[in-house]
């Protein structure tokens, strides 16, 4: 399957600015947060979608799919440069243990087996650059500061975060054996924009919660985009979410590696 666009470009403003434009896979591009980040990554790149189920916007190529299935990942990562992989089943929050045996194989076929097989075979295809979407599941969520992304221990009590941390450590592993270049996201609420001002201006009862903004998010694939085409064998987490003053989260890392922070309730004066 070929792209329209011949691939990977790069140029240059007049006031020396470097802008990329690459042939991009969307894995579980699909479902709520693939939909809502793609209109503001299709200004940038052109984009294919692997997910078991078609697009909402009709104007993408569309592969259908598991990561599980080698052969669909490799007919979807053909012509790509670099890859998003935001497939998420059988979520969770982050505060119980409670889970059946059926949201345990989801979360491991999906987290650990599908995502394995991803990046096996983007580096056997030499494509060496891309982001894993994992969540601030990874941790408890009964506490009031996260210092670091390498302080925070992965402590969440469910299978969902439990197995994004395990992948999570695949990713790390495929930049140490195999020389790849990922980033990967901690996220939290990721919310539309009729949800991210609804949430703002009354924020649901319950856990306190920072929920991100889809032009936030996509921000931050879009810088993510450019950081891992920086140097080779690293894999960088960072925590990405709405808390614009840092009241909860130290998102400083994502500021000083990806030049990335929340802008939107700042922009809506909300």
């Amino acid at each position: 399957m070929l792209f329209k666009s011949p691939g990977r470009q790069i140029t240059r403003s007049p006031d020396h600015q470097i802008t990329i434009f690459m042939n991009l896979l969307l894995i579980g591009g699909s479902g709520l947060v693939g939909t809502f980040v793609t209109p503001y990554l299709q200004h940038r790149h052109t984009l294919r979608v692997l997910d078991i189920h078609p697009p909402k916007h009709d104007d993408i190529d569309y592969v259908s799919g598991s990561t599980t299935d080698p052969e669909a990942v490799r007919r979807a990562l053909e012509g790509t440069d670099a890859f998003i992989t935001m497939t998420m089943k059988s979520g969770q929050g982050g505060f119980s243990r409670d889970h059946t045996i059926e949201q345990a194989i989801d979360n491991y076929t999906v987290n650990c087996l599908g995502l394995h097989i991803l990046l096996h075979t983007a580096s056997e295809m030499g494509i060496m650059r891309g982001i894993f979407t994992s969540t601030m599941t990874v941790h408890n969520r009964d506490r009031a500061w996260y210092p670091s992304e390498e302080e925070v221990p992965m402590d969440g009590p469910n299978v969902y975060g439990l197995t994004k941390g395990f992948g999570e450590r695949v990713c790390k592993y495929f930049a140490r054996e195999f020389d790849m270049n990922l980033a990967v996201f901690r996220i939290t609420g990721p919310s539309t924009r009729a949800q991210f001002i609804e949430r703002t201006k009354q924020p649901p009862t319950g856990a306190k919660l920072y929920y991100t903004d889809e032009e936030d998010l996509a921000d931050a694939y879009l810088a993510a985009l450019e950081f891992v085409q920086i140097g080779h064998g690293r894999c960088e987490s960072f925590f990405i979410s709405g808390d614009v003053v840092h009241e909860e989260m130290n998102m400083s890392k994502a500021k000083a590696l990806l030049g990335w922070e929340p802008c939107t309730k700042r922009k809506l004066s909300l």
